[in-house]
């Protein structure tokens, strides 16, 4: 079926949005290309197959779908690993000519749960470098590679002076939050796995997904009904595409109906993540700081507090 504008709302916003706008929407792209599947397993770039089902992301769906954003006159984000950058500088090079946000996604879209803070350092400076010198980028925005932030991960951020990031899952609006171990702060635009293509669409043999593929209709209807309702209540919607899934024919046509359909709500802002997130740095004033739970042991189970059994 076709997506059709939510009716209007009658609730206040649950986001103070810039004047005219009920709600804000941005469409935004992780150009992982050949990184995420080297950074899971570096012998796959022995598999000229796989190698050649991530290459179609900056080869294919890139220059496919940023014609798609010139006819819908939407500017977008897109997140891109700095080995992305130095595989496929003139890829880069298109989206920054053609007026878009790119913002980082670490370097070689790295496994990042529990590397210490040195290491995590690092990835970020190398993703920096590369972007500075493909396209001559200096990001503003962050989204974790698989969306896997650490703790120590907003302090090193705020250090390198990023404005926002995009990797948390608990709000419906952007807010500010606390870098732990630091008296800055930074901007959260909240993510969604419901949001995202992957889910939806991604498979390949030995790799990745469950071999459900589902139809481009399926997920246009599920994502348009969560911009439905953000609208409604005068939040804000991020979809996260990858080119090298979201870029495929028909799902290609059905994000530019998606996109047609988001635009078509009354009051919605479709932007980039940096215009929203610097209109949120100039009106939310609270703070948020995250809490880092205390895990009680059990001995009754003979489960430790890290998951290991008790020794006996």
């Amino acid at each position: 079926m076709t997506a059709t504008p939510s009716p209007a709302a009658t609730d206040e916003p649950i986001f103070t949005w810039p004047d005219g706008y009920r709600a804000a929407a941005s469409f935004t792209f992780d150009v992982d290309a050949e990184s995420c599947v080297l950074a899971h397993d570096p012998a796959s770039v022995s598999r000229m197959s796989l190698m050649s089902h991530q290459s179609y992301g900056p080869l294919v769906a890139v220059p496919k779908l940023l014609r798609i954003l010139e006819r819908q006159d939407v500017r977008a984000t897109f997140f891109v690993p700095g080995f992305t950058a130095e595989c496929h500088p003139d890829t880069v090079r298109a989206i920054v000519d053609a007026g878009h946000e790119v913002g980082h996604h670490g370097y070689l879209h790295e496994q990042m749960q529990g590397i210490d803070r040195e290491t995590e350092a690092r990835y970020l400076d190398r993703g920096l470098e590369a972007l500075q010198k493909v396209a001559g980028v200096v990001p503003v925005g962050y989204r974790a590679p698989w969306w896997e932030l650490n703790w120590q991960s907003p302090a090193l951020l705020a250090e390198r002076g990023f404005l926002y990031d995009s990797s948390l899952l608990d709000g419906d609006a952007p807010y500010r939050f606390t870098a732990p171990g630091t008296a800055d702060t930074l901007i959260e635009i909240p993510v969604d796995w419901a949001l995202d293509d992957w889910e939806q669409y991604a498979f390949y043999p030995g790799w990745t997904g469950s071999g459900v593929i589902e139809s481009p209709v399926k997920a246009r209807d599920m994502w348009q009904l969560e911009a439905d309702a953000q609208h409604e209540q005068g939040g804000c919607w991020v979809l996260t595409n990858h080119p090298f899934i979201s870029g495929r024919p028909s799902r290609a046509r059905a994000l530019e109906q998606l996109v047609e359909g988001v635009k078509a709500l009354d009051g919605m802002w479709v932007t980039t993540l940096e215009d929203i997130a610097r209109h949120a740095a100039s009106v939310v004033t609270e703070t948020r700081t995250h809490a880092r739970y205390a895990v009680p042991g059990f001995p009754d189970t003979g489960i430790t507090r890290d998951g290991r059994p008790v020794a006996s």
